[in-house]
């Protein structure tokens, strides 16, 4: 997919480290502005690497103040955060265990129906989602660049609720080509949809709408049918 160039959005999910001595308040701390460049590679202040700590950090932080009552998840929450400690694990070629991708559950305008696509490679109905880039400013970020590559959604507003974590999980990818067999971290955001008008890109196989209630029917993939359990349950 084409990629616009300009200002990198910088969402509120994607919190960015506070640097000390600049001049930003009375505690001189500040938020340091993160562009990309006409490249398309990320720059800002902080020297080589500073995107991917930024990013790091800000997925701590998240995973630290994320709640769940399910023990899988809960136990996900501890390998992910042992994951962040090394400064590589948002980068597709960290295959020991793995790394962190971002996907997201789009509801529809009206709040019935989530978004799913057939994915090329597993040959399985999921949620849109994927790898992070480096010019992501962060996973939120990264969530809304695949909806937008994979289905044409642009405009998304988060789903309310008590983080902006939705859901996260971690699942094995069989080996394939030069990569070996791997898992994907994945921190899932939630958004609800300002239109229903969605694009089948050649980045999956097909994209449909589907109701809530009728999910279980088109897939049996545990962690899809977690997370509409909680949409539904979210919704009431």
């Amino acid at each position: 997919m084409t990629r616009k160039r300009g200002v990198s959005r910088i969402e509120p999910g994607d919190r960015q480290p506070r640097i000390a001595g600049g001049g930003g308040g009375a505690e001189g701390a500040v938020s340091p502005p993160v562009f990309r460049s006409r490249s398309g590679r990320l720059r800002g202040h902080g020297g080589p690497g500073y995107g991917g700590r930024m990013r790091l950090e800000a997925v701590r932080e998240d995973l630290s103040n994320y709640r769940t009552a399910d023990p899988a998840e809960a136990g996900y929450v501890t390998r992910m955060l042992e994951l962040s400690r090394a400064s590589s694990a948002c980068e597709r070629s960290h295959f020991t265990p793995g790394h962190f991708t971002a996907s997201a559950f789009v509801l529809s305008p009206d709040k019935r129906e989530v978004i799913l696509i057939h994915h090329k490679k597993l040959g399985i109905w999921v949620q849109p989602g994927g790898h992070v880039e480096a010019t992501d400013a962060g996973l939120l970020s990264a969530a809304r660049r695949e909806v937008a590559e994979e289905v044409g959604l642009g405009e998304l507003d988060l789903l309310p609720s008590e983080s902006s974590l939705f859901d996260v999980d971690i699942h094995t990818i069989p080996a394939r080509k030069a990569e070996p067999a791997h898992e994907h971290f994945d921190v899932r955001f939630a958004f609800v949809a300002r239109t229903r008008d969605f694009e089948r890109t050649e980045e999956v196989a097909d994209v449909r709408w589907v109701p809530l209630g009728d999910v279980g029917e088109i897939t049996n993939d545990v962690s899809v049918l977690r997370a509409v359990q909680k949409l539904q349950a979210l919704l009431g």
